[in-house]
């Protein structure tokens, strides 16, 4: 009996109150699709390649895993007892009807468990798929082929996904068996909600508030813009004040809401006594006065979650665009002549070497460019900044196999030259003086370079190249750039970057709208017989619907209002940081923090809306 009694109340409970459900699934899918990481395509690339920064990123993701099992049981704790407090009633009639206290406990017991097990199902279900699309997004940030790997499911991510949501949900039995333990009867069957009295508060009061308000988190924005968010954050007598003044300036705003709109509101009649405004707002504002609090920690959590997305995204776009910089041809060879005795001794004939050796440079590669580079003697040049010299015809050979410019140099003239950009991997990158071919006779060589692109498939060309270039290295001073070899030291940074700030950023704006969803529900569940009073007052259903609709939009959207301005604020800062090492793909970072929004938070505001307006409808 108690089986199918808990099964019944669990169907009629995600009935009415599915966002339970929602957020325990999304929490699941998050830990288990940032747990099972070493298993995408991206982590496995860098594993065969013995990448050493996969342990780093495997050691931080579960060291952040504990900090999210924290934050989602504190979550689900919060969810329950919204439950608890909807069912207080129900819980009352089962002790009135003759159950014991320890047989309604088991009954919250077996509950509990088929919650666990649906969502833990469901949740794994998502995060499979969810995880396959992060190795997909992971493996499209990279310029490098990756080849696709198949379909994988993390037992180890499963194992530690059951063990920290089951420890969750035990402390949600715990938790729950406690509270009706220590319930009395009285106290459950009138566990029904009183009607919050709207006090009325005056306007100078209010806009004083708001006023405030703006002037603090003014003074937060200037604070953080004229020293740097780097100085900002890091220096506590700068950081405290900071934070201090947005988070009073915030809480400020939300307070002064309660007087300020309501005023407003009726200041304009038309508006106010409009279909069912009267009610929608006086109900909003009502809760607003009481959980002015929350709504500060639900802006402060979306303004985490929205800049560590954002400048996640933005960072891994800049590491890439300095990976361009940095390395702008498929592979360099370097070979150090002034190691050697005599210059003829020194110089190779690449082409030639390779061709010997079994490599066709003609077929496996698009364009190469030889030229030597030259120790700098400013009796000789007449200059004395430059610490490379090259001659006229070798630069610009390589000026055309790199598509830019070329320089014509009149007779006796020597130019300086500053490159914004790298001319060749791991070389050539700061100053150089070009000169005519003959001074070079006055020289001595530094180094040949050798740089080229790969025709086809980069991998297969570069591992061959590399096949027939070790064993040289053997008896001769070459070193290889390659940018393969670049992009995979920098994947890994790459990787811990966007993961680690997708992984906080989800969590807080799961968090955030997870809290925000089950207000409004307890909201929606309270109006009930307000919602049945309009009717009998002649409302018509649609206009009731859409006032439960308005309540919600209103919660859900002043504090993502006010914290998408903190969080512009707060990425021109961040961004002022990034440019200083590479270019920043604003456009990017808000177009994938936009669709992460649209997601979880619209998702989350259409289910809440959903449910309310099936709540207006309850008798």
């Amino acid at each position: 009996m108690f089986y199918k009694l808990a099964a019944r109340n669990v169907r009629r409970s995600f009935r009415d109150y599915g966002v339970y459900l929602l957020t325990l699934t999304f929490g699941v899918c998050l830990f288990y699709t940032f747990n099972s990481i070493d298993g995408q395509g991206a982590m496995v690339y860098l594993a065969k390649s013995n990448n050493p920064v996969v342990g780093a990123i495997l050691m931080m993701i579960d060291i952040f895993s504990v900090f999210v099992t924290v934050v989602l049981a504190c979550l689900i704790l919060y969810a329950n007892r919204f439950l608890l407090r909807r069912r207080k009633r129900e819980l009352g009639t089962y002790l009135l009807l003759g159950l014991s206290q320890g047989q309604v406990s088991w009954l919250l017991f077996l509950e509990t468990g088929i919650v666990g097990l649906v969502s833990l199902a469901a949740g794994l279900g998502l995060g499979l798929l969810a995880s396959q699309g992060m190795s997909a997004l992971t493996l499209s940030m990279f310029s490098i082929q990756v080849e696709a790997f198949s379909l994988v499911f993390s037992w180890k991510a499963v194992g530690k996904t059951v063990l920290y949501f089951g420890l969750i949900f035990l402390l949600v039995m715990v938790f729950s068996g406690a509270e009706v333990s220590r319930a009395r009867l009285i106290d459950l069957l009138q566990g029904q909600r009183r009607n919050e009295t709207l006090k009325q508060r005056s306007l100078a009061a209010a806009v004083v508030q708001l006023v405030l308000g703006v002037l603090c988190l003014l003074a937060a924005y200037a604070i953080l813009m004229l020293f740097g968010m780097a100085v900002a954050v890091a220096v506590l007598p700068i950081c405290i004040p900071m934070l201090t003044l947005g988070t009073v300036g915030t809480l400020l705003i939300f307070k002064s809401l309660s007087g300020f709109v309501l005023k407003f509101a009726q200041g304009h009649p038309r508006f106010y006594y409009n279909n069912l405004n009267l009610f929608t707002l006086r109900q909003w504002i009502s809760r607003v006065h009481t959980t002015y609090l929350s709504q500060t920690v639900i802006c402060i959590l979306l303004l985490l979650a929205i800049g560590i997305t954002a400048s996640s995204v933005g960072l891994n776009s800049t590491i890439e665009n300095m990976t361009d910089n940095e390395s702008p041809v498929d592979i360099t060879l370097r070979n150090n002549v002034g190691m050697y005795d005599t210059e003829e001794e020194g110089l190779l004939d690449f082409d030639a070497l390779l061709q010997a050796a079994g490599f066709d440079v003609e077929s496996r590669l698009s364009g190469r460019a030889l030229v030597s580079a030259y120790y700098n003697d400013p009796d000789v040049t007449g200059d004395w900044q430059a610490g490379t010299v090259l001659t006229q015809s070798d630069y610009n050979t390589l000026m055309a196999f790199l598509g830019r410019e070329a320089v014509t140099l009149a007779p006796g003239e020597s130019r300086l030259v500053e490159p914004e950009r790298a001319l060749v991997n791991g070389s050539l990158a700061n100053t150089l003086l070009v000169v005519e071919d003959g001074v070079a006779e006055q020289l001595d060589t530094g180094c040949q370079l050798w740089a080229a692109n790969y025709s086809g498939e980069p991998q297969a060309a570069e591992q061959e190249l590399l096949a027939v270039v070790r064993p040289l290295q053997e008896n001769r001073s070459i070193w290889v750039d390659s940018r393969l070899i670049a992009y995979e030291d920098l994947m890994g940074s790459k990787i811990m970057v966007l993961f680690l700030g997708m992984y906080l950023g989800f969590t807080f704006l799961l968090a955030a709208a997870a809290v925000l969803a089950l207000q409004q529900l307890s909201q929606a569940a309270d109006n009930t017989g307000r919602y049945a009073i309009l009717r009998r007052l002649g409302a018509e259903e649609k206009l009731v619907a859409r006032s439960a609709t308005h309540q919600v939009a209103l919660a859900f959207l002043l504090p993502l209002g006010l914290a998408l301005i903190h969080s512009m604020v707060g990425m021109k800062a961040a961004n002022d940081i990034i440019a200083q090492v590479g270019r920043v793909d604003s456009v990017h970072s808000s177009m994938v923090t936009a669709f992460v929004l649209v997601l979880v938070y619209g998702g989350y505001f259409l289910a809440t809306a959903l449910a309310c307006r099936r709540m207006t409808r309850n008798p």
